[in-house]
C-alpha cells in the first residue's frame, strides 16, 4: 500500500474519527499507536507500521523502552520517541495519583487472584506484579511465555519495569499447565537468582507464587493451597 498520512485515509478507517465516534475502547492497539505516530513511512501505511512495531514489542514492552531504543525503531525517530515517552510518563503519574483504586496485595491468595487467566493457560507464563511501599499493585507485566528456565527470564526484564513503575517491591508468579503447582528445581534456582538481583537494586522480591488450575503454592510459605 502506498505511503499515506492519516489525513489521506478514508474517513471510515481513520483511527481518530473512529475514536470520536465509538470511543477509545473500540480501537485496537495499533490504531491507538497510529494516532500517536501520526503518519507512516515511505512504502508503509501508518496502521501497518503501528502493527509491526507492536508485533516486535508485544504486551506493553514498548512502554518500557528508553529514548535511544525508541528512536532506532523505523517510523518513530527522535521526535515521535519524545511524544511517546511524554504520553507514557504522564499516564503513569496520573495512575499513581489515584492510588486509592490500586489493589492491595497482602497474601499469596491475593497474588493468585490477580492472574486468573493463568489457571488454564496451556503454556507457562511468567508474570511480575509491581508494588508500592503500601503493597498496592502499580502494574502487572508478562515477562515471558513458554518453558520457564533461568535463561529465559532475565533479571533485566523483571526489574526494568520495576524501575519504570518506581516500585518498592516485586511479586513473581507463574503457572504450571500440568496442574501440579509443586516448585521445580528450576523454579527455586530462578527465584534465588531474582532475589539476589533485587537485593542489589534495592527492590525486594516478596514471594514467588506458582498457580495451577485448582491450586497454588507460595515459595515463601512453601504451603500448597
Amino acid at each position: 500500500m502506498p505511503y499515506v498520512t492519516l489525513r489521506e485515509m478514508p474517513t471510515a478507517l481513520k483511527p481518530r474519527e473512529r475514536l470520536i465516534q465509538r470511543g477509545t475502547a473500540s480501537l485496537r492497539d495499533q490504531e491507538l499507536l497510529a494516532i500517536l505516530l501520526g503518519s507512516g513511512v515511505k512504502g508503509r501505511h501508518v496502521l501497518d507500521l503501528a502493527a509491526g512495531i507492536l508485533e516486535q514489542h508485544p504486551d506493553g514492552s514498548l512502554a518500557r523502552l528508553g529514548f535511544e531504543e525508541l528512536k532506532r525503531i523505523r517510523g518513530i525517530g527522535p521526535a515521535k520517541a519524545c511524544q511517546l515517552l511524554a504520553a507514557i510518563e504522564l499516564i503513569r503519574r496520573w495512575l499513581q495519583m489515584d492510588d486509592g483504586a490500586l489493589p492491595t496485595i497482602e497474601s499469596p491468595q491475593d497474588v493468585a487472584d490477580q492472574v486468573p487467566e493463568l489457571r488454564r493457560a496451556k503454556k507457562e507464563h511468567f508474570v511480575a506484579l509491581y508494588l508500592n511501599a503500601r503493597n498496592q499493585m502499580l502494574g502487572k507485566e508478562t515477562i515471558s511465555v513458554g518453558t520457564l528456565t533461568a535463561n529465559l527470564v532475565h533479571p533485566r526484564e523483571v526489574f526494568q519495569p520495576a524501575v519504570a513503575h518506581s516500585a518498592a517491591s516485586v511479586l513473581l508468579v507463574h503457572n504450571h499447565p500440568s496442574g501440579d503447582p509443586t516448585p521445580s528445581p528450576e523454579d527455586l534456582t530462578l527465584t534465588a537468582r531474582l532475589q539476589e538481583a533485587g537485593e542489589l537494586m534495592g527492590i525486594a522480591v516478596l514471594d514467588h507464587v506458582i498457580v495451577a488450575e485448582k491450586r497454588f503454592v507460595s515459595l515463601k510459605t512453601e504451603r500448597p493451597a
